[in-house]
């Protein structure tokens, strides 16, 4: 049966994902999903795009429950998020001050760091020098107070996950692309498709993702995988409808009824 095997929220932009058995997902995604962000001296917001910067937030962990947020980073005590203690423990970890903020700065601006891994660059920023340090506008959903690159909702299948590990040679843990949902599926559907989740959620498949330099870093057990990059490039870069091309994994969607997804859900694709 075609049906949700993962949930994962992210309550914190760029930290490690919370594991839950059921969620509830309202227009603007998952409850609590990317609801908090650091912000740096610079008011840039935190994103691991930039690792030099912020790959040490993906061991953070961030949990949500009823509004609030809880950071945990390694070795210290839990930590609610916009407080003192929150923003102490985070710029300890990072080894630089930084603050926790749920609102965005005035300019919404990121660090990113273009992959020198051929192809892995996309076709709307050719211009980009690879192994080049930038920076981008980044996006905040300002009705639902959401900090998303792109769509609401990030899926990845079985049946993508599968093909990718026979293609890299040893098995590639979903982690490394930070998915809301793993969707038991022998493939990923075409933009333009449906899923039904459960008795109430409709999904509406929207774009490919296009990757970063995230899926090679550390996710939890997961270690440093710099080749996956050349997997990915020679293997998915495809045409991006209205964009043009980009290495890709995944893909986002756009919320057409909301409603509570669970693990065991049966999903189900039409046109």
């Amino acid at each position: 049966m075609n049906r949700v095997l993962g949930i994962r929220r992210h309550p914190l932009k760029s930290a490690a994902a919370e594991h839950v058995d059921e969620a509830f997902i309202g227009k603007h995604g998952l409850d609590g999903d990317r609801t908090w962000t650091c912000l740096d001296a610079d008011g840039t917001i935190g994103s691991a795009k930039q690792p030099r910067l912020w790959e040490r937030l993906l061991a953070v962990g961030a949990a949500y429950e009823a509004g609030d947020v809880t950071i945990t980073t390694p070795g210290s005590t839990p930590a609610k998020a916009g407080t003192a203690e929150a923003d102490d423990a985070v710029s300890t970890w990072l080894g630089r001050r930084v603050s926790l903020t749920r609102r965005p700065p005035s300019q919404l601006k990121r660090h990113h760091w273009w992959p020198d891994e051929p192809g892995m660059i996309p076709d709307w920023a050719a211009d980009k020098e690879p192994g080049g340090d930038d920076v981008v506008d980044a996006r905040h959903d300002a009705e639902g107070g959401r900090f998303f690159d792109y769509g609401a909702v990030h899926l990845v299948t079985t049946g993508a996950l599968e093909r990718l590990s026979a293609e890299h040679g040893s098995e590639v843990d979903p982690a490394r692309f930070r998915p809301n949902l793993i969707l038991d599926l022998p493939a990923d559907p075409e933009p333009g498709q449906r899923l039904s989740i459960g008795p109430d959620v409709i999904l509406e498949v929207a774009i490919p993702t296009p990757r970063c330099v995230i899926p090679s870093l550390a996710h939890g057990d997961a270690p440093a995988d710099r080749a996956l990059l050349k997997t990915l490039a020679t293997h998915h870069r495809i045409d991006v409808p209205a964009f043009g091309r980009a290495t890709c994994f995944g893909f986002y969607a756009e919320i057409r009824a909301v409603g509570t997804v669970a693990k065991d859900d049966e999903v189900t694709v039409t046109e």
